[in-house]
């Protein structure tokens, strides 16, 4: 609610609704009366609005979007009111005013700020965009490129940012009440008309057309198909072409359009599905209510190559001491200056900057090549390369050294959790946490426990993630987890359609015009070609210990490529050596050009295994790559390896660079309709039978089988068998 108070002859409106004051019908209700009751008053002769506990608002609650009928009450109107008050109205803007927080500022006449304040529109990130008149007046206040900026990114800007911009007329550091009720006082009787915003022209820019046309390409290009940032343009646009009320009146319908588009819907999914993944369970029955977290003072980290060096960072940052270790000398001195610059780039980006990181403090950042030094940390974390053997060597090591409550974590993107546990005398306190490269900017942490990973160490895991700002999420152990498990038949759709006639550069722009941030071959160059290469020989798939006279595309009975294979042989790994499936300016140029010599290759290779190349249209490029993708996602549910679909979307859409604005891949499936993705896979099985992971699995079939359920529902389809864990 928000209360009405008279205090002196400023009347103070305070917005009530915790925990953050958002925006209900409630409160706006009692919004209005508040200003009625002000403006109608003669004693009162200005007003001030606040929010209770610290925090002005974050605006509207994203669940009322949803809701089938807002009665009629829009905060639009609302705003309209605060600004055309007869008596001078201040914002009083403490922790946070967000969306039509931000909004309802807007409408003051004045605005004050506490210096730790944070201002932001972040509607475009539910796949909205600003509806209660932002996208008319913040242009008005700051100008054109810096709203566009803040509506079409949504972020977050800090209040020392506010003021420069001229969001807010002053900061404090004391009592910003007090400050807005000083202020209040003074403008007692002065003119209101330049302090409405809906009066104001849009500043001028000399060269505005031209500015229009270079930011309508910029913002198409960052949305990548989500519809949300061009329409937030266009309502920008607006402002600067027609009159208030007819800018008003274009958001409105852009609103309408937004608001009835799937994506909203996507978005808002994604939104919840994010919430939703911190309430863990396991097919055990452990789950995030009963087990508590262990406290983590003190972690240490071993091996400092890329990944290594990612989790030092994220540590660091998260105000958690860490001991960074690696093998001799040589490597620990190369990790160190590799630590170094990294942590130097986050300390800029940061208000504080390197003061509030302190990281050449040996109390926060020891680096060591003597495991001894870990006898007394509370978690460690392996992040060496991907060999099994040298894993249990180092946990085996971890298990006699480390005190008996620590942590034992290992930086796995595939291999057996519970094989890594067994060269420890203590299984329950081993986990995998998988982070993705680069490791201090990826929000995705999946946590995988084994057969006899405790409550306790998940409880910790995820209280990591929450430390270190990541999103965590826990699934189960298989080959490949769930991330990567669902990646392969995607990368080994990939590269059949390039045995079949397709080009690198004709799946990649398929896939990124889906959505995606990079394609199958582009993320595969980047990722080094011989990632993989390394995976498959120690599987036993290619190399010196395949067995003589395998065939070249069969392994056990199977459809098999060996062209990955056959680029790291000619030395192609990729981005690192600017050759892989396409051609890059210099080893480490981040520049892909298609490449003449790969082309010649591919028809080379046709050639001598008697392929014919077909044309393979769009359509059939992105169903053989997503859907078998989703379909090894119904295996992963019915396996019990994840307790629900969203667990796969958050996965997909915070590690993988899937389109958030199609929710992730169960969602985007429920979309499609589960009836079309099993008729195309079974179209396309049939087409290629020695193919399995294009076979339809039964939980698919059973759930199409069941009506086609919401997605919400299919979990209670799933047949309670033992977990396969």
């Amino acid at each position: 609610m928000a209360q009405y108070a008279r205090g002196s002859a400023v009347a103070v409106i305070r917005l009530r609704n915790p925990p953050v004051n958002a925006l209900s019908l409630a409160v706006l209700q009692a919004l209005e009366d508040g200003l009625k009751k002000a403006d109608a008053d003669p004693s009162v002769k200005a007003v001030m609005i606040c929010g209770e506990n610290g925090k002005f608002s974050a605006g509207a609650d994203i669940r009322g979007f949803s809701s089938p009928k807002r009665h009629g009450l829009g905060l639009g109107p609302i705003v309209s009111l605060i600004e055309s008050c007869q008596k001078p109205v201040v914002a009083a803007i403490e922790g946070v005013a967000l969306g039509g927080g931000l909004e309802v500022a807007l409408g003051c006449h004045y605005r004050i700020a506490h210096v730790k304040a944070r201002m932001g529109l972040p509607e475009v990130t539910i796949g909205l965009l600003p509806g209660a008149e932002g996208t008319q007046r913040l242009p008005r206040l700051i100008g054109v490129p810096a709203a566009l900026d803040m509506i079409t990114t949504g972020k977050h800007i800090p209040a020392t940012e506010a003021l420069k911009l001229g969001l807010v007329d002053e900061i404090v550091e004391e009592n910003t009440i007090e400050a807005a009720i000083r202020l209040a006082n003074k403008v007692i009787g002065q003119p209101l008309g330049p302090r409405r915003l809906s009066l104001k022209p849009v500043p001028k820019l000399p060269n505005m057309e031209a500015f229009l046309q270079e930011a309508a390409v910029k913002v198409k290009k960052q949305a990548r198909g989500c519809l949300a940032p061009e329409l937030c343009f266009q309502a920008v646009r607006a402002a600067t072409e027609t009159p208030f009320a007819q800018g008003v009146r274009r958001e409105r319908e852009l609103f309408q359009v937004l608001l009835s588009s799937g994506q909203a819907r996507a978005l808002q999914y994604a939104f919840f599905a994010e919430r939703a993944v911190h309430r863990w369970a396991t097919p055990t029955g452990a789950s995030w209510s009963s087990a508590a977290p262990q406290p983590v003072r003190r972690a240490a980290v071993i091996g400092l190559g890329t990944m290594g060096r990612g989790i030092v960072t994220s540590l660091v940052k998260a105000n958690i001491p860490v001991v960074a270790l690696e093998q001799d000398l040589e490597y620990l001195n190369k990790g160190r200056k590799a630590v170094m610059l990294l942590l130097e780039r986050e300390a800029v980006k940061m208000e504080g900057g390197a003061q509030s990181l302190d990281f050449h403090n040996p109390a926060r950042l020891q680096f060591t090549v003597d495991f001894d030094l870990l006898h007394d940390v509370d978690l460690v974390i392996e992040a060496v390369f991907e060999n099994m053997a040298l894993k249990k060597e180092i946990f085996h090591k971890l298990s006699k050294i480390c005190k008996p409550g620590a942590l034992l974590c290992t930086n796995t993107s595939a291999l057996n959790i519970d094989e890594i546990a067994s060269a420890t005398s203590r299984p329950q306190q081993v986990i995998g946490t998988h982070f993705f490269s680069p490791a201090h900017v990826m929000r995705l942490l999946e946590i995988i426990y084994g057969r006899h990973t405790s409550p306790t160490a998940i409880a910790t895991a995820m209280q990591l993630a929450k430390a270190l700002k990541k999103v965590g999420v826990v699934v189960g152990n298989c080959f490949g987890f769930v991330g990567n498990r669902m990646m392969f038949p995607y990368v080994e759709q990939a590269v059949f359609l390039l045995e079949e006639g397709s080009r690198p550069e004709a799946v990649d722009r398929v896939v990124e015009d889906f959505g995606f941030k990079i394609g199958p071959f582009r993320m595969s160059d980047l990722a080094g070609l011989d990632v993989g290469w390394r995976s498959r020989q120690g599987q036993g798939l290619t190399g010196p210990s395949l067995p003589a006279g395998t065939a070249a595309r069969q392994r056990q009975g199977q459809r098999y490529s060996p062209l990955p294979d056959l680029l790291c042989e000619h030395g192609r790994f990729g981005q690192k050596t600017a050759r892989g499936w396409y051609r890059y300016e210099r080893a480490g140029g981040r520049t892909a050009t298609p490449d003449p010599w790969l082309h010649s290759f591919l028809a080379q290779y046709r050639d001598t295994h008697g392929i014919k190349t077909r044309f393979i249209d769009q359509e059939e490029i992105l169903e053989r790559c997503l859907f078998s993708l989703i379909n090894e996602g119904f295996a992963i549910l019915a396996e019990g390896i994840a307790s629900g679909p969203e667990h796969l979307d958050v996965i997909y859409v915070n590690g993988y660079g899937w389109p958030k604005h199609t929710g992730g891949p169960m969602f985007y499936a429920s979309i499609v309709g589960l009836p079309r993705v099993l008729a195309k896979l079974q179209k396309y099985s049939e087409a290629h039978p020695d193919v399995p992971r294009l076979r339809p699995n039964a939980f698919l079939k059973k759930l199409v089988a069941a009506g086609n359920p919401p997605l919400k529902d299919w979990m209670s389809y799933v047949s309670r068998q033992s977990p396969k864990l």
